[in-house]
């Protein structure tokens, strides 16, 4: 595990995931206009899993000593956000439940506590809090006056606490497997296991190109591909720095919003991605 300070390749990981991921809510959006949460969910883990499925390097060999945590990331990594993220965006809008994502980085770093028992670096919680801070400001500008049913929002925090079990299980097998591997294995257990209620929500499903298209993207780039980088990521540098990602998701919504969208970017929006961006500056600095 890379424990100095994050390098090019550190860098362009994280960068790219949050890119990729801060997309991801509106793909969600566009695939609700015509799909069943549940056709959402299996149907990207299976497009995932079947991009993963031509890259070589998912095809190394796992041993079954492996399998009690690959289990645990399937179902708390893979299985629960994605049932758990379409459910809450019919209830609350897309840019609100990628905000709400910020808090994982707090969780992660609980758990990873809890899970090794040994405190977190100075740097880490002054960066963590620093973040949390930015988070706060830009989620309470954009939640301030919207119609976010608490189901909605509790949904979000249950895909959210799922991502962070599984981070504090994915570094050792990064390290020794490869994301790719790690991610093609636990995308084809989850869509085992959604594969029964992913069925019966096609009935009520009604087939358009467009929603069609964005579970697609869905599940090659947002799914297959970015989380094998992030499992990567996981791997190079731990869990609780590669967990920023969820700090940096709602920067990269705002920043397409306004490219993609023309949206307006208030002054409170600039300040707290300003203290999400300190708050990653300090997390990424390594052990002294």
């Amino acid at each position: 595990m890379n424990q100095g300070n994050f390098n090019r390749v550190d860098w362009a990981l994280l960068l790219t995931i949050s890119l990729i991921w801060g997309s991801s809510f509106l793909w969600i959006a566009i695939g609700l206009d015509s799909f069943h949460p549940a056709v959402i969910a299996l149907f990207r883990m299976v497009f995932g899993a079947g991009l993963l499925a031509f890259v070589p390097s998912a095809r190394q060999s796992m041993p079954r000593s492996t399998w009690p945590a690959m289990m645990v990331v399937a179902v708390a990594g893979n299985t629960a956000p994605a049932l758990f993220f379409p459910l809450a965006q019919q209830r609350v809008e897309s840019s609100v439940a990628g905000m709400l994502n910020s808090v994982g980085p707090i969780l992660v770093l609980f758990l990873s506590v809890a899970m090794l028992r040994r405190a977190p670096e100075r740097n880490q919680i002054i960066g963590l809090i620093i973040g949390l801070c930015g988070a706060i400001t830009i989620a309470g500008a954009n939640l301030a006056g919207t119609d976010a049913e608490p189901l909605g929002v509790f949904f979000v925090f249950c895909a959210v606490a799922g991502y962070s079990i599984s981070n504090n299980f994915l570094p050792p097998l990064a390290q020794a497997y490869g994301g790719a591997a790690v991610m093609g294995r636990a995308m084809v257990i989850s869509s085992v296991l959604l594969a029964p209620w992913g069925l019966w929500g096609l009935s009520q499903s009604r087939f358009e190109w467009k929603p069609a298209l964005a579970i697609v993207i869905l599940g090659v780039f947002c799914t297959g591909i970015a989380r094998s980088l992030f499992a990567t990521l996981n791997g190079r540098v731990g869990a609780p720095r590669s967990s920023l990602v969820g700090y940096l998701v709602p920067v990269t919504a705002i920043v397409l919003g306004v490219i993609v969208r023309n949206e307006s970017v208030g002054a409170i929006e600039l300040v707290g991605t300003a203290l999400i961006l300190c708050g990653a500056a300090l997390i990424s600095r390594g052990s002294r």
